[in-house]
């Protein structure tokens, strides 16, 4: 009755000590048991279900391994923002070992709680059903409110088959002095704030808005963005996280910041002088760790709900603890009368001259054509899900989003292995069709949960850009280990995936030469069952740049400009390096 029409994605070696759990799921009309292969792939299900229903993705599980696989993909949800409802089956107390100095007393017991805690925004064990309701509530109000994020519940084996309990005999978390407390803070901006940040945008002469996570996970804000764009057409650079929040028919979309960020976007920030800053923490893969170069001669404004976040790794001349979507629909019930036109052709200059899909010396960066190529053939409402690796910086370049398209990412903790299972959780969750684009080290951490796809015969089209390595690893050996590639080349190989889609009665095919490639790309394209793509590249045919090397200038990205070249492309002082 708190989750509502919610979809459980559980999972289970065998099942344990939450059968009770999912044997009252299957007999439930409005809940469905989703059976994964492996637990952590239950807890990326349901963390994509989350991201792209607005609603608490569910994952069950047995106690000792079975919660502990979880602990990755609830870390996942803690540092992304997503509400989770995490719930372990455990044994019940008099199996436990309390205060007794032994390492265990019930087979497969752990304190799931103890290791939890750090990642989760409330961990709790029911002690007797008289508290269950409550704590319940309780867990989900957590899950909820603020900055979102997972919670954990562990539900002894004992009190799950009991038939005497009537939860509207029992204390409500939500009628409770508790609640009317943690419910009161108040995150409205006041109107002379709102006031004040207009007048600064409509006296700015090189705006730029920086947009994160924060956008997609408050209700409604992103609708608010793109009213506020369309009023005052100023230019757009995301993170990571917010990729998809504004898509690329806005004309003055400048793409993606940041250590591997396109080099247009990072000029583009470079040279502001008001950067608006929505729902994003300003981590250093977006700033670099040369905070003094970023955006440096810009008037600074930070909106985020999580007070501890603002200003914390930069000077924030602004910072605003607020709704992100308060502030924006109050931001847009001012008039602007933006004087930037040389500006925005400016930052439009930048984009053309320096596309991502091409060197500076105008050599095709194979991945990075693939990738903006892959994005013609995609849907107006497909979800892609994207693993962690090279790929993944070569998605956030040049993935070029249209309609009602979601991207998912694993941003913060930058998971391998998150995009399969979250394929499944995305489009039990939606009914819509899942992209996979994952590399060949992410596909092998989760590739079991193909056996779930094929089960259940769901719409997942899967893309490996395979160069046989850990590419990302192997550029930071590259550069500070004199190219002793242990790990990510040496001692290293990938298997055939096609024959293991194969086995798992998942059609699987490979290609090597672009035309190929680009012609079984559109092809599987057009369909919606599932299939797999292994796109077999040589390590030298695919590369992240530009960079941000480590402490140099947030504009001056490898390959280096010429310096007077820099300078041009400037309206401030270039910094030196």
């Amino acid at each position: 009755s708190i989750i509502g029409k919610n979809v459980t994605i559980g999972s289970f070696s065998y099942i344990g000590k939450n059968a009770h759990i999912c044997d009252s799921i299957d007999k439930h009309s409005n809940i469905e048991n989703v059976f994964t292969i492996h637990e952590q792939g239950a807890g990326f299900a349901a963390d994509a279900y989350a991201r792209v229903t607005g609603r608490p993705g569910v994952a069950t599980v047995t106690s000792g391994p079975g919660g502990t696989n979880l602990v990755t993909a609830i870390a996942d949800c803690y540092f992304d923002s997503i509400p989770g409802i995490f719930i372990v089956g455990d044994l019940p107390p008099d199996e436990c070992k309390g205060e007794k100095c032994i390492r265990q007393y019930g087979f497969q017991e752990t304190d799931i709680i103890i290791i939890v805690k750090p990642i989760t925004k409330y961990a709790t064990a029911i002690d007797g059903l008289d508290n269950l309701r409550y704590e319940l509530e309780k867990a989900y109000y957590y899950s909820q409110e603020g900055r979102q994020g997972p919670v954990l519940i562990s539900l002894p084996e004992n009190f799950q088959f009991r038939t005497d309990f009537n939860p509207d005999e029992k204390e409500s978390f939500f009628e409770s002095e508790e609640y009317h407390h943690l419910s009161s803070r108040n995150l409205d901006v006041d109107n002379e704030t709102i006031t004040k940040i207009a007048n600064l945008i409509n006296n700015a002469k090189r705006p730029v808005l920086l947009v994160g996570g924060g956008l997609r996970h408050a209700n409604h804000a992103a609708e608010k963005l793109k009213k506020f764009v369309e009023k005052t057409n100023i230019p757009v650079v995301y993170s990571l996280m917010g990729k998809d929040v504004i898509k690329d028919d806005y004309k003055y979309n400048l793409g993606f910041i940041g250590n591997f960020g396109n080099r247009y976007s990072n000029l583009t920030i470079a040279n502001a002088d008001l950067l608006l800053v929505l729902g994003s923490r300003l981590d250093y893969l977006q700033t670099g760790r040369n905070t003094k170069s970023f955006a440096r001669e810009a008037t600074i404004i930070q909106i985020d709900s999580d007070p501890n976040e603002l200003g914390l790794r930069l000077n924030v001349d602004f910072p605003i603890l607020a709704d992100v979507t308060n502030f924006l629909d109050k931001l847009n019930q001012h008039s602007f009368s933006l004087q930037i036109d040389n500006w925005q052709n400016k930052v439009l200059d930048y984009k053309e001259k320096f596309p991502s899909e091409y060197t500076l010396d105008k050599q095709l960066k194979i991945g990075n054509k693939i990738i903006s190529e892959l994005s013609e053939y995609l849907r107006d409402d497909d979800i892609i899900c994207v693993d962690v690796g090279e790929h993944q910086m070569i998605v956030a370049q040049s993935l070029k989003t249209k309609g009602d398209q979601r991207v998912l990412f694993s941003g913060g903790f930058g998971t391998m292995g998150f995009a399969l299972p979250a394929a499944i959780g995305t489009t039990i969750g939606t009914g819509r069709r899942a992209i996979v684009i994952s590399g060949d080290g992410g596909f092998q951490m989760n590739l079991q949960e193909l056996e779930v796809i094929h089960r259940r015969n769901l719409p997942v089209k899967i893309f490996i850009i395979n160069n046989k390595s850990l590419h990302m690893v192997k550029l930071r050996q590259d550069t500070y280990l004199n190219g002793n590639c242990v790990g990510s080349l040496k001692d290293y190989s990938v298997p055939s995936f096609k024959k293991i889609a194969e086995a798992y009665e998942i059609p699987g095919h490979e290609s090597s030469s672009m035309d190929e490639i680009l012609e079984t790309i559109k092809k599987s394209l057009e369909t919606d069952h599932s299939e797999l793509l292994d796109i077999r590249l040589e390590g030298s045919m695919t590369t992240v740049e530009p960079r941000l090397d480590f402490n140099r200038p947030f504009e001056d990205m490898r390959p280096y400009l010429d310096h007077d070249e820099l300078e041009k492309l400037m309206f401030i002082k270039p910094m030196k390096s």
